[in-house]
This record gives structure tokens, C-alpha cells and sequence, in this order.
């Protein structure tokens, strides 16, 4: 191919690209129209493209990113929690998004049991800058908390983490995780993300263990942090079915994120 002209305009976001081919219009055309194709030859020897989004008609527009040598450019930008990604249709659920808690109860009909509830509602986005993740910012909706018991959830309303007057918990990161080198596809490396939980209106320094995995286009985060209802204010609910609840339980998560 020899490029005899480009002619760019910022202000009407066109390129005109004059060029000779040896091959027929058909071959020529097929290049820009199938993504697959066009992998191959836009960009410099050594910066692939990947195309997410491609609609070659009047108005439509196309998406891509391009991968340096160390793969690092893929990554960089901003990631947002995909919640079109899983469904949540009760607790045991988990092929979408989700904030939730396990903790050890007494029933007073069954004895031991395992308390877990989740939130499908969360919103955030966390930002990639070479092998580092700069920022997190997560919100989980608490009023949309659902477990295996219609009344524990109503419990929680009033009592407990009280969600009626405490609708939310967040996360912020503090200081960046250094991942070291971009993962491959597929590979999951572990993590800690050292920020602010604000939780029943407390906020405290924690470190949240996670293990992360890059699935094709998508993020896929989980995680767990030990919390003591004590450092947050959080009285025990109770009720004449709970003979007792346990002083400390877990925050479980985990996440699909994909670039804006």
C-alpha cells in the first residue's frame, strides 16, 4: 500500500487517506469493514490494536485500544463496574456483582448457622496507570442487602448495620497497588488494596485482601476483609429466632470492571 495523501479535520472528526492498493475494491473495503482484519495492520510493527467496538456506517462509531510491547497501553484509563455483566437472582447467585457479609449465628431452631447476605447494587470505577491501579472508588447500596431470611433483611433496616439510616458503604483507596508487571490473560495474581471503608458511618483505615484476574475485555475482582461490628458501631440485632450472633464477621466482594 502507498499513501499518497492524509488529509485530517479536527473539527468535523474526519480523515481522508489517499492510498494505492494492489488488490480489488472488494479486498480493499474488507479490510476496514471486519475488526478481525483490521487488527492486523492498524498501528506500528510491535503495537497491536484490539478493536471492542466497530460499526463501519453513517454515524457509528469504533472502539480500540493498543498494546505496547509489554502489553501495558490495554490497561491504562479508566475501568468501571459493569452491571450488565451476571444476574443476581438470590443470594446464591454470584455470577454478577455483588458486596455482602458472612457471619456465625446461634438459631434457636437449628443451632449453628451461617449467616450471608448480599447487595447486587454497586457502582465505582478504579483507574490503571502502567502496572499501577491509582484509584478505587466503590459505593454498595445497602437497602438492597438480601439474604436466605426475609426477616433478617427487615432486621437489618432498623438494627445491626441499620441500612434505613445508613444506606451505604464505600471504599477509597488510598495508596496505589503496584501490581509489579501486567498479568496475562487469564492469569489471577493477588493484591491489597490499603483504603477508607465508610461503613454504618464509621470510616477506618483497611487493607482488603483481593485476587484479580483479567478475562478478555472484562476485570474480575473478588476479596474479603475481616470486620469487627464493634470498630464500626454496630450493635448486635436480635430477635427471639437468634440466640446469639458472633462479634466479628467478613466482607466478601467481587466485581467485574471493563474500560470506558
Amino acid at each position: 500500500m502507498t499513501v499518497w495523501n492524509v488529509e485530517k479535520n479536527a473539527e468535523a472528526k474526519t480523515m481522508v487517506i489517499t492510498a494505492e492498493f494492489k488488490a480489488s475494491i472488494t479486498n480493499v473495503w474488507q479490510l476496514w469493514a471486519d475488526p478481525r482484519l483490521l487488527e492486523r495492520w492498524w498501528g506500528p510493527p510491535g503495537f497491536p490494536a484490539t478493536f471492542e467496538h466497530h460499526d463501519l456506517t453513517p454515524g457509528g462509531t469504533i472502539t480500540y485500544f493498543m498494546s505496547g510491547p509489554d502489553g501495558g497501553a490495554r490497561f491504562d484509563g479508566t475501568w468501571n463496574v459493569d452491571t450488565s455483566i451476571g444476574t443476581f437472582s438470590d443470594v446464591k447467585d454470584t455470577s454478577g456483582n455483588f458486596v455482602g457479609y458472612r457471619i456465625q449465628e446461634q438459631l434457636a431452631s437449628i443451632g449453628a448457622n451461617t449467616a450471608v447476605g448480599r447487595t447486587p447494587k454497586v457502582t465505582g470505577s478504579l483507574m490503571i496507570a502502567g502496572t499501577k491501579v491509582t484509584t478505587v472508588d466503590i459505593t454498595a447500596d445497602l437497602t438492597a442487602l438480601q439474604s436466605d431470611d426475609n426477616q433478617r433483611d427487615n432486621q437489618l433496616r432498623n438494627n445491626g448495620i441499620q441500612t434505613n439510616q445508613f444506606p451505604s458503604a464505600t471504599f477509597k483507596l488510598t495508596s496505589p497497588i503496584d501490581l509489579g508487571s501486567i498479568p496475562a490473560d487469564g492469569k489471577e495474581i493477588s493484591a491489597t488494596a490499603s483504603g477508607q471503608l465508610t461503613l454504618h458511618g464509621v470510616t477506618k483505615d483497611v487493607q482488603i485482601a483481593l485476587k484479580a484476574k483479567l478475562s478478555g475485555s472484562t476485570i474480575v475482582v473478588t476479596g474479603s476483609l475481616p470486620i469487627v461490628l464493634a470498630d464500626y458501631s454496630i450493635d448486635k440485632p436480635n430477635s427471639f429466632k437468634v440466640l446469639s450472633i458472633a462479634d466479628n464477621g467478613t466482607m466478601e466482594l467481587q466485581l467485574f470492571f471493563t474500560h470506558t
